[in-house]
């Protein structure tokens, strides 16, 4: 590894031995366990503790959960909110299940389309509810920082399953909650 950070620091026009990089590297590989984590996880693992008693078949919206992503492009940040629904048929989950399962799908080298698509489809195989719909806004530094440099640039992508993808009320029921 120590090789790796050498030759980035040449390929940048740096000095590897300069005070200021010594520990860099160290820092790095320490902010990636943190960075990369959500391999280390199975999404599914964290769904099977749901809720039968007091389950409803009423929308469950949890909104605005915060994520930090790495775009697998270009491996710079992309961040913002998630917000999703659910319509239990006979099983709950916890709302931190659901913040959970966030991170895990975030915590990887990622595109948000992929990622709005794998949290949509993750609660619909292992919660079998009757829909859900995912809502991802995010800023991507890839876009500020390099290449066109827009500024201002949001990108929104969503992933509709089941009930809401049948039902217009029901899709516009959840834009209205998370509005």
């Amino acid at each position: 590894m120590e090789n790796f950070f050498i030759d980035f620091f040449k390929i940048i026009g740096e000095d590897s031995q300069r005070e200021g990089l010594k520990n860099t590297p160290n820092r790095v590989i320490k902010s990636w366990e943190q960075l990369y984590s959500g391999y280390l996880k199975n999404p599914k693992d964290i769904l099977q503790t749901t809720f039968s008693e007091g389950s409803c078949d009423e929308m469950v919206v949890l909104k605005n959960i915060e994520f930090y992503s790495m775009c697998e492009h270009h491996i710079l940040p992309f961040f913002g909110t998630i917000s999703l629904g659910y319509i239990p048929d006979k099983k709950l989950i916890g709302i931190s299940k659901l913040v959970q399962v966030v991170e895990i799908f975030s915590r990887r080298l990622q595109i948000q389309e992929n990622l709005t698509t794998q949290i949509a489809d993750t609660l619909m195989e292992e919660l079998k509810p009757q829909g859900v719909m995912v809502v991802t806004e995010a800023t991507h530094l890839c876009m500020i920082m390099q290449g066109i440099e827009k500024k201002n640039a949001t990108l929104i992508t969503s992933a509709v399953r089941g009930t809401f993808k049948k039902d217009a009320r029901s899709r516009a029921e959840f834009m209205e909650h998370i509005k």
